[in-house]
């Protein structure tokens, strides 16, 4: 049997011409960001009744911060904790200590989100997926936790007096339940869940995200025409039991959250914050 030259030339042709569509058509495999985390390795400090002149000293004023972050205290607060984490290597870059992780590939999609854990009184925020910012926070005590669920940012304002004591003034204040009066704020950080509900945070934190959040828009005084940025708060603590982030000396993993940890969180209310954010791009385009 034979196969003419014409024959063989134009199967040949008709290959190559083949070959080059599905080169061209051909997508590369879309990289997960990564972040390279140095090995960070933590020890318990006993500070009880350390006079606040000898702590303070302990460290330099670019320890310090690291050291209130990993401790969810402020200065103010600092002298009244019995014990401190204390890092072995001080990193400049705090995403080093985040006990979020850098990348959630089921959140690409979301332009913004925060997340609050309560186990980790700990917040994380991300754009399309990758972590950009994370600190510590102060969620509802005991018997005032926070509310869990889903929520969205809805106005803000500069200072604002609480709804439960007129003489609290609340810095950097962005509420994320209206009705409830529940929002994140600047407040006094003592190092457990204390608040009345709201999400206390460091002042750099809390001024960061008070411009970094989304505003809702809307029309009159009822009507919610787009939405704000969508905020996760899930979780339960251990009240009564050990700080933690004291876990951190004998695991410095005992805190990480893992992707499909966040995910499974997240997964719920993925539909309805993708259609948010679609309505909320509709306004924004007319």
């Amino acid at each position: 049997m034979q196969i003419s030259l014409k024959r063989l030339n134009l199967c040949s042709l008709l290959f190559i011409i083949s070959a080059i569509t599905s080169c061209s058509s051909f997508q590369p495999e879309e990289k997960e960001p990564v972040y390279k985390r140095e090995k960070v390795n933590y020890t318990l400090l006993p500070v009880k009744g350390m006079p606040a002149d000898s702590l303070t000293k302990m460290y330099t004023d670019a320890q310090w911060p690291v050291i209130y972050m990993l401790n969810r205290v402020d200065k103010e607060n600092l002298t009244k904790q019995d014990t401190l984490v204390i890092p072995d290597k001080f990193e400049t870059d705090n995403l080093q200590y985040a006990p979020f992780p850098y990348y959630v590939g089921g959140l690409k999609e979301i332009n913004k989100i925060i997340f609050f854990s309560y186990p980790a009184q700990a917040f994380g925020a991300y754009e399309h997926g990758k972590l950009v910012r994370w600190g510590p926070t102060s969620l509802g005590r005991q018997k005032d936790q926070t509310p869990r669920g889903l929520f969205f940012t809805n106005w803000k304002a500069e200072e604002t007096t609480s709804t439960v004591d007129d003489e609290w003034k609340l810095k950097w204040n962005f509420n994320i339940a209206n009705k409830d009066g529940v929002g994140w704020h600047e407040y006094a950080m003592p190092g457990y869940p204390a608040s009345h509900s709201c999400l206390r945070l460091m002042e750099t934190d809390a001024r960061y995200l008070y411009d970094w959040a989304e505003e809702w828009v809307m029309q009159g005084t009822d009507n919610i025409k787009a939405y704000g940025t969508p905020v996760i708060v899930y979780g339960t603590y251990p009240f009564g039991g050990p700080k933690p982030w004291y876990q951190l000396a004998a695991n410095p993993a005992a805190l990480d959250i893992t992707k499909d940890a966040l995910q499974k969180e997240a997964e719920p209310f993925i539909k309805e914050i993708l259609q948010k954010q679609e309505q909320r791009a509709a306004v924004k385009s007319k």
